[in-house]
């Protein structure tokens, strides 16, 4: 099963590998400046002074961006493995607390797929995991929400647990501070566990559980009343008219919007790999706890954890509308904060199916190896769309390089506009859409190149070609 974990490890490579043909894009345009004339003063004062509040945002973003465009490409390596890393981690507490005994390689095994689905079974895989600006919003978010449980589920001594409470708070007042759409997925998941708190926790533990649910909840509303009443909060509320978030057409729109989301995840086939790795871990539970058939207890925690998914889901669909509209079902990127809740949900599934054929059946192996093909073929599968990617990036990091070349040689020589070429790439935002009618962000190029304005590129000629 070690061996197993090797293929969405070998994908994750070659992901990381191909990080090296990013190029800045969208509001990297608009960080980069900052950054290089301000360092992280001029970014917290623009993100919590102007844009959004998000405090926790602006240093993160300080962190890569003070590095120029090295920065833009070793952020999606470095923050992959981290999120590999925390999310092992996450696996192997949950089984230590759960008291499962498995084989040595099959904590990574889980979180292994895991992470590749997470970051690479995305419609849009480049902006959630190459693009810095969404990553830092979307994706890093919902694991550092999960590397949070690792110290409570480990923790045994007194002073643990009060560690264990403190890193809780921290991480819950930062994700507020951080992103407002994990901060609802947090405190979604936190209410369901203290709902279900007397059935499913542990008489001796429940205590110090439940304080630690309440202290998630209390610290990430703390957070985000601090991101709410910022001055760049109320300007973004302001400048997107997030007065119409609970009007009934609003709030039927979003309800319409989340459905399309949730069609759109039920039927990715990819996901199977989620439910396939649950099934492997299942299967290889060791003693008596895998062969018991599952309970009242794991039907709650199921069914919990699913309510949580769709009401926090909706939720985030809903407070997104009013900035996005009905681009909340196109901005895949919107998704990853419940999105690895599902993710770990049908992990949890697959768990439960495996416990279910074992109390039941004496030989499992055709379903090991079954999960085991699944598990394969989602690895395949989630490699050659990465391939297809890598062909767009490069292209991308050419045009990109070449222009870069010219605009900085024009600058040098005293000029004052520069012409720009629109560089698309898996949607993200360049200056000049819509017929060169949505200008955003050019101002922002001016800024990195140090000139006045920037004009869109004539079309090039048949003879200029």
């Amino acid at each position: 099963m070690g061996l197993l974990s090797l293929l969405p490890l070998a994908v994750f490579a070659f992901a990381a590998w191909n990080a090296r043909w990013v190029r800045p894009g969208g509001d990297d345009w608009c960080f980069l400046p900052v950054v290089r004339d301000g360092g992280l003063p001029a970014m917290v004062q623009k993100f919590y002074g102007h844009d959004n509040g998000r405090l926790v945002n602006a240093v993160l973003v300080w962190a890569y961006a003070r590095f120029g465009e090295a920065g833009q490409q070793w952020f999606a390596p470095v923050s992959g493995a981290l999120m590999l890393v925390l999310l092992w981690a996450f696996a192997a507490a949950v089984l230590s607390a759960a008291r499962l005994r498995v084989p040595r390689g099959v904590p990574l095994l889980v979180a292994s797929m895991v992470t590749a689905l997470f970051l690479f079974g995305s419609p849009n895989t480049y902006k959630t995991f190459y693009w810095p600006a969404a990553s830092v919003s979307h994706t890093l978010p919902p694991v550092f929400a999960c590397a949070a449980a690792v110290p409570v589920l480990r923790a045994t001594s007194r002073r643990g647990k009060y560690l264990a409470l403190l890193a809780v708070a921290v991480t819950g007042t930062s994700l507020g501070l951080l992103s407002e759409e994990t901060s609802v997925v947090v405190s979604a998941v936190l209410a369901s566990a203290l709902l279900i708190s007397s059935h499913v926790f542990p008489e001796a533990r429940r205590r110090f559980l439940r304080a630690c649910c309440a202290t998630g909840i209390a610290s990430t509303v703390l957070g985000t009343l601090i991101l709410y009443t910022s001055p760049g909060s109320l300007h973004r509320r302001e400048r997107k008219n997030a007065s119409t978030m609970l009007t009934p057409d609003s709030l039927l729109a979003s309800l319409h919007g989340f459905r399309e989301i949730l069609t759109t995840l039920l039927t990715t086939w990819q996901y199977l790999g989620a439910i396939a790795a649950g099934l492997l871990l299942g299967l290889l539970i060791r003693g008596p706890l895998g062969r018991r058939a599952p309970g009242k207890k794991d039907g709650l925690t199921a069914a919990a954890g699913g309510c949580a998914l769709l009401a926090a889901g909706y939720v985030c669909t809903v407070i997104t509308y009013p900035v996005f509209g009905a681009g909340v079902v196109s901005s895949t990127r919107l998704w990853n904060d419940y999105l690895l809740l599902y993710i770990l949900l049908l992990v949890y599934a697959g768990t439960l199916a495996a416990r279910t054929l074992r109390s039941r059946v004496r030989r499992t192996w055709p379903v090991l190896a079954t999960g085991s093909v699944v598990y394969a073929v989602v690895c395949v599968a989630l490699a050659a769309s990465l391939a297809g990617l890598e062909t767009h990036m490069i292209t991308r990091a050419h045009g990109w390089d070449h222009q870069n070349r010219v605009m900085r040689s024009q600058a040098a020589s005293g000029a004052q506009t520069l012409p720009y070429k629109r560089l698309p790439l898996s949607k993200m935002t360049e200056p000049f859409r819509h017929g060169g009618r949505a200008k955003w962000p050019a101002s922002c190029i001016a800024d990195y190149y140090k000139v006045q304005h920037i004009t869109q590129a004539p079309p090039r000629t048949s003879r200029q070609r």
